[in-house]
């Protein structure tokens, strides 16, 4: 093994650091994390400015080094400027599959556009003639759960909404939300004669 040269108190713990890594020390590589997991995500973020894809780059990078903590060799640097470089390859990888996703979903929505008109026609008339029976059957259950299923799916309110801005238990409201429910996919379902 060559020397290698520290540079600063910082290196000399970092190598300490991936050494223990090296040998299995979850403590060893979990304090890795804990110090250089900000600025890595900070690195990502601002390269991938989506926080769920800078945090997976990130665990990504750590996950390496923990499969092959060898991948870090101390003669070529600090760990830090490893990560990081590390961090940033994987951050412009990501970018290219996500321009590459772009551009064959820019390929695909032409290819939809192109598409038989007479299928977007008959799709629509079948969303006429849904809408009509679901107004249907919304007349034929009770006032009760037609309110309930009205106010959850036309107003976007959530259960404890309805049961708050009706004064009703939420219990009742569950109730009339699945009695509703059930009538109307029974309406909905049957065979038409």
């Amino acid at each position: 093994m060559k020397d290698v040269v520290v540079r600063s108190l910082e290196d000399a713990r970092d190598h300490e650091l991936v050494r223990r890594v090296k040998a299995g020390d979850e403590g060893a590589f979990l304090e890795l994390y804990r110090r250089y997991s900000p600025l890595a995500n900070g690195l990502a973020l601002r390269m991938v400015r989506l926080p769920f894809v800078a945090e997976e780059i990130v665990q990504e990078a750590f996950v390496a080094l923990w499969r092959d903590p060898d991948a870090y060799r101390e003669e070529r640097g600090s760990f830090r400027a490893w990560l990081l470089s590390t961090v940033h390859h994987r951050a412009v990888d990501a970018i290219r599959r996500e321009e590459a996703q772009r551009r064959r979903g820019r390929s695909e929505a032409f290819e939809r556009v192109v598409e038989d008109v007479a299928e977007s026609v008959v799709e629509e008339a079948d969303a006429v003639r849904s809408r009509d029976s679901v107004r249907a059957a919304l007349r034929e259950i009770s006032p009760d759960q037609r309110q309930v299923l009205e106010m959850m799916y036309f107003e976007g309110k959530t259960q404890s909404q309805v049961a708050q801005e009706l004064d009703i238990p939420l219990g009742t409201v569950k109730g009339r939300t699945l009695l509703g429910m059930r009538r109307l996919r029974g309406m909905l379902l049957e065979p038409e004669a």
